[in-house]
């Protein structure tokens, strides 16, 4: 059951992203389900008419194309995808808009590729975007540029998407409508006794294991994506609630204060945008590998990273890329900005900060990230 602290905190959730998967949207393959998108819009529109923000984050152009296209399976060549993407993406859209013009609220198109996201200015100007459309009442309704996205379209999820969405516009709630009722501690399609997990803290290594790593022939993440999708909204302070689509009224029902599905908990206060910013980034450029002490000095002091704990450099980087920084097993510890391209890295590898200027004529900064730059992953 729901604590009463959760209800409440449910209850107070102003600004919304809702994530709608591709199962659900096209009724598994057939189509867009119309009724379906019709009976969403209506209760997003009660929500934007008693005054919360919401933010739509739509899958379906793929899994929409592929109809049009007469394809039954989903393609594994890139360009095949690109092209479903492109053709869907038509339908997808204008579906959206006819059913919240009916309800009298404008909406936007805002088509975007984790790429958009690495780079600081064109991150800020999403934000800043997505902000304005908010002010002005309007709902943003945002996919993967699909059409455009190499590395994504294949490994990448709108779960993950709706996940930066709502660490960009710094939401208190992150629905994802899936196929699923929820979470449960073992797979409920094998398992007749399989028990619904109704909440829990968002990151829980004991809830992913709990997971499994399926996903339908439509989609491209499965319940372990959703989890990792609600660790990266938590570090925004965002709770993540995983339903049922097809529940009825389940958005409604939600603002309510009822308890559907599985609610994960944000286990930290929010980072600062800066940083908020770099948790979330998936183009790593390089990596940089620590020792013990660099370590310590990170995760237990809070201190910038200084040259002399780096061991090895990895990667092809410049100055101001994201890279990871990992510890004597390998294991990723944190990640930040980097002061120095990987040519500088390499000659600064376990020097003291006072060499930097006799080892290369110059100093940029004393760090090789400063801790305002950095985040502990």
């Amino acid at each position: 059951m729901f604590s009463k602290k959760t209800r409440e905190q449910l209850g107070a959730a102003q600004r919304w992203v809702i994530k709608i998967g591709s199962a659900m949207i096209t009724n598994d393959g057939q189509g867009l389900d119309n009724f379906s998108i019709d009976a969403w819009v209506a209760q997003m529109a009660e929500l934007h008419q008693a005054g919360r923000e919401v933010l739509l984050v739509t899958s379906g152009a793929v899994a929409e194309g592929m109809r049009r296209l007469g394809w039954a399976r989903r393609p594994t060549v890139l360009a095949d995808l690109q092209a479903a993407a492109a053709v869907g993406q038509m339908g997808l859209v204008q579906a959206w808009e006819s059913a919240f013009e009916r309800h009298g609220i404008q909406t936007a198109q805002i088509l975007l590729t984790h790429e958009d996201a690495s780079d600081r200015q064109r991150y800020l100007n999403i934000r800043n975007t997505l902000r304005s459309l908010l002010r002005l009442r309007v709902v943003p309704v945002i996919n993967e540029n699909d059409t455009v996205a190499f590395e994504e379209i294949r490994f990448g999820d709108n779960d993950t998407l709706g996940a930066l969405v709502a660490n960009l516009v710094e939401a208190e709630l992150y629905v994802i409508l899936t196929d699923q009722q929820g979470l449960y501690d073992k797979n409920p399609r094998e398992f007749p006794d399989a028990r619904l997990i109704h909440e829990g803290r968002a990151g829980d290594a004991a809830l992913e294991a709990m997971a499994g790593g399926g996903t339908g022939s439509l989609g491209s993440g499965g319940m372990m994506t959703k989890l990792h999708a609600a660790t990266r909204a938590a570090r925004s302070g965002a709770f993540t609630l995983l339903a049922w689509g097809r529940e009825p009224e389940v958005l409604r029902r939600v603002a309510a204060g009822a308890e559907l599905g599985t609610l994960l908990r944000p286990s930290q206060s929010p980072l600062a945008a800066r940083k908020q910013w770099l948790a979330v980034q998936l183009q790593v450029r390089g990596r940089l590998h620590l020792d013990a002490g660099a370590v310590r000095a990170l995760r237990v002091a809070g201190k910038s990273l200084l040259p002399v704990g780096v061991t090895a450099v990895e990667g092809k980087f410049n100055r101001g890329d994201l890279v990871a920084c990992l510890d004597p097993n390998g294991t990723e510890v944190a990640r930040g900005l980097v002061n120095y391209d990987t040519e500088d890295a390499l000659s600064l590898i376990g020097k003291t900060t006072h060499r930097i200027e006799a080892l290369l004529g110059h100093v940029d900064d004393p760090e090789l990230i400063h801790r305002d730059n950095l985040v502990l992953v």
